[in-house]
């Protein structure tokens, strides 16, 4: 009970949910997991009336007999969800992972009438917009408002960051970060969180956890539904009107497996080399900075200046290129992978996607000569 109480006090318009809450159908899988009766709960109690459950993945079952990997990054955990969708002409499609920690959404295009995927920088963005534009209205930011990313999270956020006043801060890939930069506001006085994220689909409203949050983000993007059809506009319609305002930012990320004692030893080549002499280009782009969380250090590519990081150690390369454009290289933590971050910003859609997969090309290149 006191957990629903904290994620229903994160809602900043309840007057959008009490006008539209009959017009916004929404379709929900907890995917075999722990979301079900939580995101079914608050939703109801916050006044959503049109929410339908997949059936055939409403109950928990550790052998998830409906998908191969229960991952709502993947298309296939939407499979189901979305064939419910198109039978209900539903706003949005919300799919938990099984600990409902991270959150994957399909939302409908009007104009098109399909339904298209945010990634977690997409809807991670989409939510800090939506939040902080709220708060703006109510004159609620205050003058230390802070926003937490991973260092491998879209730069979207940065300019919305930058756009509501707020600082800011950047944190190592894992929430636990984000986590310890709240309990620092709150043992120093200093700084006031506002909104975290990490690209991986995870964020948190409000200082309650520390960690990322799939119901209240649930919440969250429902909110947002209703706030944003009183406008008449679909999140899809948001979304691109956010990309109007700061720049189509585009995303990826290339993981390249290399197993064995064989594939460690080239995972280590590839990260001295790079350690070693920095790129001055990654295609078209110019490197402006050049940081080593190892070593903990920020290089100025033209003036050769060298300034601290502020992070803890870890073995992980960042590129600031030019026009908004970066790369980061760390080896995963979890699986014997590299994995290459990077992200553009395009004046469209399609300017954003040519310049993202030019530097994914240029990036495949150079690890082939580093192999």
């Amino acid at each position: 009970d006191k957990y629903i109480a904290h994620v229903k006090a994160q809602v900043v318009n309840q007057d959008a949910i009490d006008k539209m809450q009959d017009d916004i159908k929404i379709v929900y899988t907890p995917l075999h997991g722990t979301g079900n009766i939580p995101v079914r709960r608050v939703l109801k109690e916050i006044g959503f009336t049109h929410v339908y459950v997949v059936p055939e993945q409403e109950l928990p079952d550790g052998d998830f007999p409906t998908v191969s990997y229960p991952n709502p990054e993947a298309a296939e955990a939407f499979a189901l969800g979305l064939g419910m969708a198109k039978k209900l002409d539903a706003d949005l499609v919300l799919a938990t992972d099984p600990d409902a920690d991270r959150l994957g959404v399909y939302v409908k295009d009007s104009k098109s009438g399909e339904y298209i995927p945010l990634t977690g920088n997409m809807s991670g963005s989409l939510l800090c917009e939506y939040v902080l534009s709220q708060k703006a209205a109510k004159n609620a930011i205050p003058e230390d408002g802070e926003v937490v990313k991973s260092i491998v999270t879209t730069n979207l956020v940065d300019a919305v960051a930058d756009y509501y006043h707020c600082k800011l801060v950047e944190c190592l890939t894992g929430f636990k970060w984000i986590g310890k930069q709240i309990l620092k506001e709150e043992q120093t006085g200093k700084g006031h969180y506002m909104f975290g994220l990490e690209e991986s689909y995870g964020c948190l409203i409000g200082t309650y956890a520390r960690d990322k949050d799939a119901i209240s983000a649930t919440v969250a993007l429902c909110e947002a539904a209703a706030y944003y059809k009183m406008k008449n506009m679909t999140l899809w319609d948001a979304m691109v009107a956010m990309y109007e305002k700061y720049g189509y930012y585009k995303d990826a990320v290339k993981a390249i497996g290399l197993k064995g004692i064989e594939g460690l030893a080239k995972i280590q080549n590839i990260m001295e080399t790079l350690r070693n002499e920095a790129p001055a280009k990654v295609g078209e782009y110019d490197v402006v900075s050049a940081r080593d969380y190892k070593l903990d250090t920020i290089k100025d590519m033209k003036t050769g200046a060298v300034t601290e990081t502020g992070l803890p150690a870890s073995n992980v390369l960042y590129y600031d290129l030019n026009d908004g454009a970066w790369v980061c290289v760390r080896p995963s933590g979890t699986e014997p992978k590299i994995k290459f971050y990077y992200g553009v910003k395009g004046t469209s859609l399609d300017d954003a996607e040519a310049k993202s997969k030019a530097v994914g090309d240029e990036l495949m290149g150079m690890v082939d000569k580093m192999m």
